[in-house]
């Protein structure tokens, strides 16, 4: 690669949008329509949720399930989204139950040896995202770039960094296959996209969301497991387009997306688990009571 090189501490200079091409600036969606968007994204996930809670634990209201995620999720250190997921998509206990998940082993967070991590946060989700996306913009050498995770059937925007108010909103919830991040989830592989401008996987409204935030181009790692399964991705971009990456930057990308993937497979099922532990627990004694 031909860029210069960087610290991931740096920050991308702003785009100015009077710079932005004007036929450009013109497809950009109204911000209103993408505020609308996403709280109906964000919130759609919780009412499933509740409404799951509603009849299994046999709940008087909205409000009450609505309480019980939001204790659990504070009290488990995990968002309240996440959360919401697992409960929808995690089957249910047993009737009358004591416990969601009895005799469920336990281990520690996997190593991560590429990452940079402070002493005690081997098990914090936002610690290791924000390692994973500053290790991944070390290799590709860029400042911009971002994490997501799998959760609703969908990509979810977990951390960002170099990339603009709109492109951060327009690609809060990415559902659609005509981008290089979803690409790369359904095919469980990296995908380099040599020029934004050119490139045929993205629609043109995606295609202006990335241009706008001064990308030309972008690289997108699966944080997959060693089952294949794909908990997130990562991805770089890159304010001129590529020529590509050298053999050894694709082997460290893919080891840092196995390692995490491998990571958050453990959060999952420990962390995660925990919570809809602690959720049956409290909702159980709440009908008992």
């Amino acid at each position: 690669m031909t860029q210069l090189p960087w610290q991931p501490h740096e920050r991308a200079a702003s785009v100015n949008p009077s710079a932005i091409d004007p036929a450009r600036r013109a497809r950009l969606l109204p911000q209103e329509e993408l505020d609308a968007r996403n709280r109906w994204l964000g919130h759609d996930g919780v009412s499933r949720a509740q409404e799951v809670l509603l009849k299994r634990y046999r709940l008087t209201s909205g409000d009450e399930a609505f309480a019980l995620l939001r204790g659990a999720s504070q009290r488990s250190n995990v968002k309240l989204h996440t959360l919401a997921d697992a409960v929808v998509r995690t089957p249910a206990p047993d009737h009358d139950a004591a416990r969601w998940f009895p005799g469920r082993p336990r281990y520690s967070p996997p190593r991560l040896p590429g990452l940079t991590l402070d002493p005690g946060s081997r098990g914090s989700q936002g610690a290791v995202l924000k390692a994973v996306l500053h290790r991944t913009l070390s290799i590709t050498q860029t400042p911009m770039g971002n994490v997501q995770l799998a959760e609703d059937d969908r990509l979810h925007l977990a951390r960002h960094t170099g990339l603009n108010k709109y492109f951060t909103d327009f690609f809060a919830f990415v559902d659609a296959p005509t981008t290089a991040c979803s690409q790369a989830a359904a095919e469980r592989r990296q995908v380099t996209v040599r020029d934004v401008a050119t490139a045929d996987v993205f629609d043109e409204a995606s295609r202006h969301a990335i241009l706008q935030a001064g990308s030309r181009a972008a690289h997108s790692v699966p944080l997959a497991d060693h089952r294949g399964v794909v908990w997130g991705m990562v991805s770089s971009h890159h304010a001129r387009p590529l020529v590509g990456f050298t053999r050894a930057q694709l082997t460290a990308l893919q080891r840092t997306g196995s390692d995490t993937g491998r990571w958050l497979s453990w959060h999952w099922h420990t962390v995660v688990l925990d919570a809809l532990e602690d959720l049956h627990a409290a909702a159980a004694g709440g009908a008992d009571g």
